[in-house]
């Protein structure tokens, strides 16, 4: 009944009543995401007539009626194959200013038109295959990189960069093709780090450091969802970078990390917000060649040298490391650098590890971007070190019994899912510079023997990886409770049925064997 009077107004109408109708369909069916299969033909019609609406010289304020209704209706994906022609992809583009040429974002009237617009289309690209396909045919990504360009450092238009950035990754992540025109036909890798230093208002100190204001105010709801929407674009841009990294680049990527550092030393609006921006960065920063992630840590400034330190003894024990500091202004420091997103990392994780779900989709990305970075960068590996494998003192309980991050790793050492528990056990073992004795110093032969059998080191040794001969150095509970630890064994059954080490029992087949080959 709703679809039908709609109709009949928007058919016979003039634009007053156009638009009041369709307002309260809008507000009736705002939430609806369902819809019944035996108005599926008057919706179609509903569409169609719409669409002849916009192309008429109607006020702005049915223009967005209009749209609003559209948007809604395209979330039914059935009704979308008649009315996705490219003329009606075309009227969409232009009401979104996607066919401008010149800076034709001056009139604030036009901006809900615009916004309304971009959602059509994100709906309708997502839904429909032909959308899809007339998207590649319209050059639309072209035409969003332009609208962005148009207003990258205009804050008062952040609705329009957000559904922007939305269609954008919508179709990044819909067509291969579109990545790389994204990555090198339009420039889109300094173009949406430049939308990401436009939503957190970075200002340049270096060239890969920005000033951090800890006292400041979060990002506000619409920055922080901008900023979200250019990180997932940024990634599907990013996604092969690891692959076909050139010297060439190692400036937009390290110019990429600086803003992602900055990124995960701001908050949102929300803890849950602030868990949202911070999860796409370790995402996006899980594309930058390892090379390039120097720049999350950097040497402390004049200013920052000047204060006076206090030394971690004031923490709990568990948190201390040895060469670490604690500036006045809680900024994490280790050998002279500044720590502080490292640490960032490392809370994210233990926060992903407590949640007790979704370890492949929620940790793993962090767990595998901390031993990457460990592996190339020795003063991240032995902060990351100092902070998850402190010198041992507690000898008395099992490695995976306790509330310490390195309690938490162990645990998911054994962890059901295999994706899960060999990066835990790779980032354990990273951290000890994969040296077999150092690895069992902490976790325990029983954690770790899934490790050392794919890797063939159950005897012991070492990785493949090479790094530096630092000391390891043990405590004082360590020395005195290591005699009287036994590691464990690989046994066999002798002849006689009872329990010996492997390798006598070995020896002892081996024996009687040679003797029945000499009766033989």
């Amino acid at each position: 009944m709703d679809e039908e009077r709609a109709l009949y107004i928007v058919r016979a109408g003039e634009a007053g009543a156009i638009e009041r109708v369709l307002r309260d369909y809008s507000d009736k069916h705002r939430a609806t995401f369902k819809f019944e299969s035996t108005d599926e033909d008057k919706r179609k019609k509903l569409c169609e007539g719409i669409f002849k609406v916009l192309v008429k010289d109607v006020p702005t304020t049915c223009q967005v009626s209009c749209l609003e209704v559209l948007r809604i209706l395209s979330r039914d994906k059935k009704i979308l194959v008649p009315v996705t022609t490219k003329e009606n992809m075309q009227i969409l583009l232009r009401l979104a200013k996607l066919n401008e040429s010149d800076d034709s974002l001056e009139k604030v009237s036009e901006f809900p038109v615009i916004v309304e617009s971009l959602k059509c289309l994100c709906n309708i690209v997502f839904n429909s295959q032909m959308a899809q396909q007339l998207s590649l045919e319209l050059n639309l990504a072209a035409k969003l990189c332009n609208l962005l360009r148009k207003c990258k450092d205009r804050k008062f238009i952040n609705d329009i960069k957000c559904f922007d950035l939305r269609l954008l990754f919508l179709l990044s992540l819909l067509h291969t093709d579109i990545r790389s025109q994204l990555r090198y036909e339009l420039q889109g890798l300094p173009l949406l780090t430049q939308i990401l230093e436009s939503a957190f208002s970075i200002k340049w100190t270096d060239e890969y450091e920005s000033a951090i204001d800890h006292n400041g105010p979060p990002l506000s709801p619409q920055e922080t969802d901008c900023a979200i929407e250019a990180l997932k674009a940024l990634f599907n841009v990013t996604v092969d970078s690891w692959k076909v990294h050139k010297e060439s680049d190692s400036h937009q990527f390290r110019v990429m990390a600086a803003v992602l550092r900055h990124c995960l030393l701001i908050v949102g609006p929300t803890e849950d917000k602030t868990e949202e921006l911070h999860s796409n960065a370790v995402n996006l920063l899980s594309n930058v060649p390892v090379s390039c992630l120097d720049v999350l840590i950097c040497p402390l400034t004049h200013e920052e040298t000047a204060q006076e330190a206090t030394t971690l003894d004031e923490l709990p024990s568990e948190k201390t490391a040895a060469k670490e500091t604690v500036l006045k202004n809680n900024t994490m420091v280790y050998n002279g650098m500044n720590m502080e997103a490292i640490h960032v990392l490392l809370n994210f994780m233990e926060k992903r590890i407590d949640k007790g779900s979704s370890y492949r989709e929620g940790l793993t990305p962090v767990l595998s971007l901390l031993t990457e970075c460990s592996r190339a960068h020795r003063n991240i590996r032995k902060f990351l070190k100092d902070q998850v494998l402190p010198p041992l003192r507690d000898v008395t309980n099992r490695p995976e019994v306790g509330s310490t991050v390195r309690n938490k790793l162990v645990r998911l050492m054994t962890h059901v899912d295999l994706g899960v528990k060999q990066i835990a056990a790779e980032f354990l073992f990273v951290l000890c510079k994969e040296r077999v004795d150092s690895l069992l110093k902490y976790t325990g032969y029983g954690n770790a023997a899934g490790l050392l059998a794919a890797r063939g080191l159950l005897a012991g040794g070492r990785g493949d990886n090479w790094y530096s001969e630092d000391e390891d150095t043990d405590t004082e509970e360590y020395k005195n409770a290591k005699p009287k630890e036994e590691l464990l064994k690989p046994m066999g059954l002798k002849p006689d049925g009872t329990i010996t080490p492997l390798e006598e029992a070995l020896n002892q087949y081996s024996v009687i064997e040679e003797t029945s080959s000499d009766t033989d």
